[in-house]
């Protein structure tokens, strides 16, 4: 189970490293062969879209072998990347949207496919634990690969990042294979459950999943509301120059990381509904602090708020693991990614619109936001209990 462990995590590392590099890549890219801001941007879109076509993609993970599907997707999105080697001016910026698109898709495949296969590789003890490592190892990578991809851009070009880029799916798709799965969902009941009713009948019919999904999906969809309000408060209420938003994203990933590291064992001991109420408080902890007009405060709450967000991630994950059929874990795991993610490209611009009325607006409303579902998911979480309890009682 610890070469397993090792495995996953190496996997994170590689595929984290190879995905922010690119994504970052692309859109310099687009900028430098059109000169239009507005088409860069598009391509982080391209990226993020396909994570809404989540539950019918994640069902292909319920009908053929999970583990040679995910190989696969790997490397077809190498042989994708290498198809950028075409782009030489403005007449081929369209095949960068293209492959954006491929790789937003690949990764829906490739995450639901990871997420579904870490049961069969790991002990129900350890999913904590491991998810918990990869949350921090792609942190981390959100961290260098960014600069690395924009230093090999800016030194050897853009084909030069498409060869490194490439070069991780490949290494990914190894490691998969060296995988050692110690069981296998059976394939016959997934043949009897299709549509996207099933995945979210499976995912928000019981509380177990339900409940962390939900806190992840709100507090993931606030950090894209408040985005936009972040950049106000710096710039306009604490009049810092614009290079003060890399140190508060660093402060945010050095939080990821810490949490990431320490959410698998607070998992193990007090379960994923209470992990994702603290991460959900702890993030509207750290928007209240970047309210307040003191910039040590701001990098506090970056920290804080970096802490919190993967303790819902990591809870959601390892609830939808843990609770879901084996047989119904793809669509399940790639359903509840569309859940958590797929708000963000609602989130995004109604934080943009919402930044008119000021930087701290959004920021308080995000802290209502989160605080209502914290009391929500907590007053169900306690309902479910006396309803049980009172059940028991009956019985006996």
């Amino acid at each position: 189970m610890r070469r397993n462990a090792g495995l996953f995590v190496a996997i994170s590392l590689l595929s984290g490293f190879g995905s922010s590099a690119m994504s970052l890549v692309a859109g310099i890219w687009i900028l430098d062969l059109t000169g239009s801001t507005g088409l860069a941007a598009l391509a982080g879109l391209c990226v993020y879209a396909p994570v809404l076509a989540g539950p019918w993609l994640g069902a292909l993970l319920d009908r053929v072998p999970r583990r040679p599907l995910v190989i696969a997707v790997n490397l077809m999105l190498a042989v994708a990347l290498l198809a950028l080697f075409a782009v030489r001016g403005p007449g081929q910026t369209w095949l960068i949207f293209v492959v954006s698109s491929v790789y937003g898709a690949s990764y829906v495949l490739i995450d639901a496919g990871e997420t579904a296969l870490l049961p069969s590789a790991l002990s129900p003890t350890e999913l904590g634990d491991v998810n918990g490592w990869r949350s921090s190892a792609q942190e981390g990578m959100k961290l260098v690969a960014p600069l690395a991809g924009a230093g090999l851009y800016a030194w050897r070009g853009g084909h030069a990042v498409v060869v490194l880029s490439a070069a991780m799916p490949v290494l990914v798709a190894i490691l998969y294979a060296g995988v050692r799965l110690s069981r296998t969902p059976p394939a016959q009941p997934a043949q009897r459950h299709r549509g996207l009713r099933t995945g979210l009948s499976v995912l928000f019919g019981q509380r177990a999943t339900g409940l962390p999904v939900v806190l992840a999906a709100v507090s993931i969809a606030m950090s894209g509301f408040t985005t936009a309000a972040i950049y106000a408060i710096v710039i306009t209420e604490l009049r810092l120059p614009t290079t003060f938003l890399g140190v508060l994203t660093s402060a945010q990933g050095a939080g990821s990381i810490i949490g990431g590291l320490i959410v698998g064992r607070l998992i193990a001991g007090r379960g994923p509904v209470t992990v994702g109420v603290a991460g959900t408080v702890l993030f509207a902890v750290g928007c209240l602090a970047r309210c307040l007009p003191w910039w040590p405060v701001t990098v506090v709450g970056a920290v804080v708020a970096g802490v919190g967000l993967p303790w819902t991630l990591v809870a959601a994950v390892t609830a939808v693991q843990t609770h879901t059929p084996s047989a119904l874990l793809g669509r399940v795991s790639a359903t509840a990614n569309t859940a958590m993610f797929g708000p963000l490209v609602v989130a995004i611009p109604l934080g943009s619109a919402a930044v008119h009325l000021g930087g701290r607006p959004p920021l308080i409303a995000a802290v209502v936001i989160c605080l209502t579902a914290v009391a929500a998911a907590t007053y169900s979480s306690s309902s479910g209990q006396l309803t049980a309890l009172s059940g028991v009682r009956r019985t006996s």
